[in-house]
């Protein structure tokens, strides 16, 4: 007999148009790491949110050390020691670090909270297991790292010893990834049990012990990691074999696209400059890789060139216009694409439907207006092909409201409305966060057709292995300074983290 101490049998759920979970079963071992591997769309947060007290399945049942559970709301999944952080956190974002760990769990002395007793148990378990915080801090002012630490302490400080981790590295850094698999694995080491959804193959071999599979919502079956491959997880994944490294031809760059000089952009959390007097050029028929380490100006040298924050000195120039003040709309109107790295703050209206965000930076165009009057049925054509086209999985298709797709397909919504456009220069930041391994594949090719028909493409990742992949020449950038640029074909990725932490970097001569 098995010690399972979580059992889920035979879970049915559904919401308008799509069975998200169509008769799954779980089960998880005492003081193992068991991941959850599927498609974007294929149910692992559904089946998860069961398990949390979320959603009720409409069939299925929950055993607990092997007695049946009722789990109606997240109190019950606590009150079993059932915690969970989600892919998009839940914080409070104007309270404090402290206030956000002990929220609805408030230690009492009398009517008052004993703020001092909440901040020696915090503070215990920061120190206990490597998380360390800043209890006085607002959430809003720090990193995302740092907020996953807030909600794992949230975790423990209810003394939680089941932990579910949705895609816990969609947004972390590689350092903040390995940093991660260490506390995860300590907490196996005490006997508590974990589940782990992830699309990262390599985490799953890195961390896990035992790995069950969700397609289309439906349970492909449970694996042995150790004993597995990556090939064959991702085939039994996806349904197919998959290509996990891109091939592509030599480049051969033609004319600049984009050229950026000697520009520097204010910080907006200090008093020092965020990008210093940076310049970089992106050609015609290349894929120009932005590496670095999260935090050190990537995305407010991205937002500068794509008007998002402005720039107090240097140029930025588009097709050989100058672009360096001009608005959003315009940069667009030349030939700009971009994927922005915050998909939900500068991606999409979260609250419009599919279809509206599919023509979000192009509804003013004649084909899709008249007269200042939306044409609706061309955008739902349009739209309709698109998700066709990019395997955008949503209950109610174009008419579904984006903020209640999965955060892969939200990405993948983005990325087809974007290289959709044709444009003369794509900006990437992150284009695969959050995606499958088969949505991985196609988004690549995609890209690297851009290329391939003369486009630039500058991409920003903090993923070395996309990096290393995709790009044709890397920049790599440390503390708002290009410090580095490398050939691919003749770079490893340890010398680049030698640049990236600031280790090395190359005179001005190269």
């Amino acid at each position: 007999m098995e010690d399972y101490v979580i059992e889920m049998l035979h879970i049915t759920k559904e919401f308008p148009g799509i069975r998200a979970n169509d008769d799954v079963t779980l089960q998880l071992k005492r003081g193992e790491i068991h991941a959850l591997l599927g498609e974007n769309s294929a149910g692992k947060s559904t089946l998860m949110s069961v398990l949390f007290g979320l959603y009720q399945p409409e069939q299925g049942i929950i055993k607990k050390d092997g007695q049946e559970v009722k789990i109606s709301n997240p109190n019950d999944a606590t009150a079993l020691h059932i915690g969970m952080v989600h892919q998009h956190f839940k914080l409070v974002e104007c309270f404090t670090v402290l206030d956000n760990i002990i929220l609805g769990a408030e230690p009492m002395k009398g009517v008052v909270v004993d703020r001092a007793a909440a901040r020696k148990k915090v503070m215990e378990l920061s120190q206990r297991y490597g998380l360390k915080v800043d209890p006085d801090a607002r959430v809003e002012d720090i990193s995302v790292g740092m907020q996953q630490r807030v909600e794992i302490l949230k975790m423990l400080y209810r003394d939680n010893d089941i932990l579910i981790f949705d895609e816990p590295t969609a947004v972390l850094t590689p350092q903040e990834i390995d940093e991660l698999m260490d506390i995860m694995r300590g907490f196996k080491a005490e006997g508590k049990s974990i589940l782990f959804i992830t699309h990262k193959l390599a985490e799953i071999k890195a961390v896990a012990d035992r790995c069950s599979v969700l397609r289309k919502g439906k349970y492909m079956g449970t694996v042995d990691v150790a004993n597995t491959s990556v090939e064959e997880m991702s085939r039994l994944m996806v349904g197919r074999d998959v290509q996990l490294v891109s091939t592509k031809d030599e480049s051969h760059p033609g004319d600049v696209v984009l050229q950026v000089d000697n520009l520097t952009v204010p910080s907006k959390v200090s008093k020092k400059d965020a990008v210093k007097h940076a310049s970089l050029q992106v050609r015609a028929g290349e894929i120009v890789c932005l590496a670095g380490i999260e935090g050190n100006g990537q995305t407010e040298f991205i937002h500068a060139v794509t008007g998002l924050d402005k720039p107090s000195s240097g140029t930025v120039t588009l097709c050989g216009r100058d672009i360096t003040h001009a608005p959003i709309r315009r940069r667009s109107k030349l030939g700009m694409s971009h994927i922005p790295e915050d998909r939900h703050k500068h991606g999409l209206v979260l609250d419009y439907p599919l279809e509206y965000n599919m023509v979000l930076q192009r509804y003013w165009e004649k084909g899709f207006q008249q007269g200042g009057f939306l044409k609706k049925r061309v955008i739902r054509e349009y739209s309709d092909r698109l998700i066709e086209q990019y395997d955008v999985r949503s209950g109610q298709g174009s008419t579904t409201i984006a903020r209640s797709m999965s955060g892969g397909n939200q990405q993948k919504a983005i990325v087809a409305r974007e290289i959709d456009k044709d444009p003369q220069l794509l900006i990437a930041v992150q284009p695969t966060r959050g995606l499958d391994v088969g949505a991985i594949e196609y988004i690549h090719k995609q890209i690297i057709a851009q290329r391939d028909a003369k486009k630039a493409v500058l991409l920003v990742s903090l993923e070395l292995d996309e990096v290393m992949n995709l790009s044709d020449r890397i920049l790599v950038m440390y503390e708002g300074e290009i410090v580095g640029e490398f050939d691919p074909k003749t770079t490893d990725v340890q010398t680049l983290g030698l640049y990236m932490a600031g280790a090395k970097r190359m005179d001005k001569e190269g």
